[in-house]
């Protein structure tokens, strides 16, 4: 190989591990966290509900089926699907929402009700121990040494 095809392969294979490496695989977590509003009353609550099971607040019923994280040192991002359904009058229930919910943007899939509004705040897992914070270097102490 000449100088010039090698430098070719090695530039992408650098740029593959790059691509390969930006994505880490998303955290499943056991609890999905949300925050509740009953606007008859104006007050909020923060309740959790495990995955696959059901709780009510108010007339809905919240059933997050899977809620994602990323590792503390990508970009934060919590996912979760979630079904919600209204408990009607004559006993019955209707599905009010399915989808995905972004607890970094609230307001763009919220469940929004006539009484009650409903959105993801977090995940966790209480048997994952806390990873550490990453590490972020002040350069400001050796410029002032420096001066």
């Amino acid at each position: 190989m000449n100088g010039k095809l090698k430098a070719v392969v090695l530039m992408v294979a650098l740029l593959i591990g790059i691509a390969a490496s930006a994505h880490a695989e998303a955290i499943r977590n056991p609890i999905a966290i949300f925050a509740g509003l009953d606007k008859i009353t104006g007050q909020i609550i923060t309740f959790e509900i495990a995955i696959d099971e059901t709780k009510r607040f108010g007339a809905l019923n919240v059933r997050p089926r899977v809620c994602n994280t990323r590792p503390v040192t990508e970009e934060p991002k919590t996912t979760a699907f979630i079904e919600v359904d209204e408990n009607l009058l004559n006993g019955k229930l209707r599905r009010i929402f399915t989808g995905w919910m972004l607890a970094e943007s609230p307001g763009l899939n919220a469940v929004e009700h006539p009484v009650y509004d409903v959105w993801l705040t977090g995940c966790r897992d209480p048997n994952r121990k806390p990873e550490p914070e990453p590490v972020i270097e002040d350069d400001t102490a050796s410029d002032d040494a420096a001066q």
